[in-house]
């Protein structure tokens, strides 16, 4: 028997920490992601080139998937909806609407659509099921340039909370988790730094985060995240955080 992970967005960042933590306790790990990293390539990780905002294409890459696994001889698959986005950083009025929609898609639009095709496909398997949602503190928190980000963090932390009341009268039901990893030393980081204060009025903390050493590494965070989807006294619906330094 084995086990398996489906992650989005595992090439980079925090999907490649915790692609690195499931690796290392032996899980068969695919990645959805739109660039393909060539060192997962040598570690044997099934890799699916996919630009996640073209929505119409996410049900043929995961079931390109689906169609690979042998159900019987699976013990626990996890989905981890990962990919994410900040979009443009800025007051709602000055960000163009493509943008609005793009970031919108990918943070929540995709996680809803895997999350259904999930659960759909593996409704009749014997194996524990688990759906992570990558969720984050902006979801609880309103900053001033994250309109799109923190809604879209929020909306994600309903979807864990309202799917997981779905399943909970479900014989061997998906058991659902939102899991904030906090502040996380990655690209995405990097690009917060630079905002403009005008457009992002709470950057002087995220640069002071970073000089002072206060950044969770992706490794770090992986192996928590591997913990949390391993703890099975955790109720469905929960919605957790990877604690800082």
């Amino acid at each position: 028997m084995e086990e398996v992970l489906i992650i989005t967005g595992g090439s980079k960042g925090i999907g490649k920490g915790i692609v690195d933590a499931y690796l290392k306790n032996q899980v068969r790990v695919f990645s959805i992601a739109r660039t393909l990293n060539p060192e997962l390539s040598k570690t044997g990780v099934t890799q699916i080139e996919l630009d996640l905002t073209e929505t119409d294409k996410v049900e043929e890459g995961l079931l390109k998937i689906f169609d690979l696994l042998e159900p019987a001889k699976i013990s626990k698959i996890t989905f981890i909806n990962n990919a994410g986005s900040l979009g443009k950083i800025g007051p709602l009025e000055k960000l163009d609407l493509a943008t609005i929609t793009k970031t919108i898609n990918l943070n929540t639009t995709v996680p809803f659509l895997c999350s259904a095709i999930f659960v759909a496909q593996t409704k009749e398997w014997k194996a524990k099921r688990t759906i992570i949602n990558i969720s984050s503190g902006a979801a609880l928190k309103p900053y001033f340039g994250w309109s799109v980000y923190c809604s879209t963090k929020a909306a994600i932390n309903m979807l864990t909370q309202t799917l997981a009341i779905e399943q909970a009268d479900v014989e061997n039901g998906v058991r659902v988790l939102a899991i904030a990893p906090g502040v996380v030393d990655t690209d995405m980081q990097a690009e917060i730094r630079q905002s403009n204060q005008d457009d992002f009025k709470d950057v002087e903390r995220f640069v002071a985060l970073k000089k002072d050493g206060g950044l969770n590494d992706a490794a770090s965070v992986g192996a928590k995240i591997f913990e949390m989807d391993q703890d099975e006294n955790t109720a469905s619906g929960s919605i957790l955080r990877v604690e800082g330094k």
